[in-house]
């Protein structure tokens, strides 16, 4: 009857040991994939394919609308952008990022709530990450590297739009945009911040105000007088005309990669 026990004890110990190294295992799988996934998407020697999943964020008839005219070169400004400034760094990559256009998700991304914990926003990243890939994946094949959902609301003035996310953990990011022909170009600016959020680049910005941080969140810190500034970094965010007040770019012609973006995306080891 001991004998027993102790045999009966001992092969739950051991089936608790082999489960855990399982565990450890797809865990360590899991980060490796992460981890190799990210250093080829900032090694700059192959096309990154990043894809837009537009959302009607309000079920506004403008927003459906506007989401049904919508066509894959409303976004080759953002493959423009990437290739201009990638060069600047020595890169010879002539398309170095793809931009494509799916179909129109029907469903709302996780919502994060006001005021997260640490603990809050590591689950919604992971739910966010979930709800991508099964939202988006019966869609896709191959899947895109980076997966950009933009939330369109109708620009009726009222609306303050929330903030917009991305993550290089899961490459995906969340955009919150206006519907309309007027606002694209400044929608291309926040989804080009987002989609170098997804590379590892870090924002220069003030979260409460958002005035650009200087010197790295301006385009030209070494400018005199230093305002107004007349074009962004593109993770400053903003256009610095004082040293209280700046204004989102119009386009991504008034937009730069600085150069600490640059190192944090592997463009420059300097």
């Amino acid at each position: 009857m001991v004998f027993f026990v102790q045999t009966e004890t001992y092969r739950r110990i051991m089936f608790k040991k082999i489960r855990i190294t399982i565990l450890l295992l797809i865990l360590f799988f899991v980060a490796f994939g992460t981890w190799l996934t990210q250093a080829r998407s900032t090694d700059w020697n192959d096309s990154l394919w990043v894809k837009i999943y537009p959302i009607n964020a309000d079920g506004s008839d403008e927003s459906r609308d506007y989401i049904q005219t919508l066509a894959k070169d409303d976004f080759s400004a953002i493959e423009s952008f990437v290739a201009r400034e990638i060069q600047k760094y020595g890169r010879t990559l002539s398309r170095p990022v793809r931009m494509e256009l799916g179909r129109e998700i029907r469903e709302q991304p996780p919502l994060i709530g006001e005021d997260p914990s640490t603990l809050d926003i590591m689950l919604w990243s992971l739910k966010m990450r979930w709800w991508a890939g099964r939202t988006a994946g019966p869609q896709d094949s191959p899947d895109p590297d980076v997966r950009i959902f933009v939330r369109y609301h109708a620009p009726d003035g009222q609306i303050v739009l929330e903030n917009s996310v991305g993550l290089q953990k899961g490459m995906v990011g969340i955009v919150n945009a206006y519907a309309g022909r007027r606002e694209a170009s400044v929608n291309n600016v926040i989804i080009a911040h987002e989609f170098l959020h997804t590379l590892g680049a870090t924002d220069k910005y003030e979260p409460g105000t958002g005035q650009p941080d200087f010197p790295l969140g301006f385009a030209e810190p070494e400018r005199k007088p230093l305002y107004p500034q007349k074009i962004a970094e593109i993770m400053g965010g903003r256009i610095a005309l004082s040293e209280f007040d700046a204004v989102v770019p119009q386009n991504l012609n008034f937009v730069i990669i600085g150069a600490k973006t640059a190192r944090e995306i592997r463009l420059t080891s300097d």
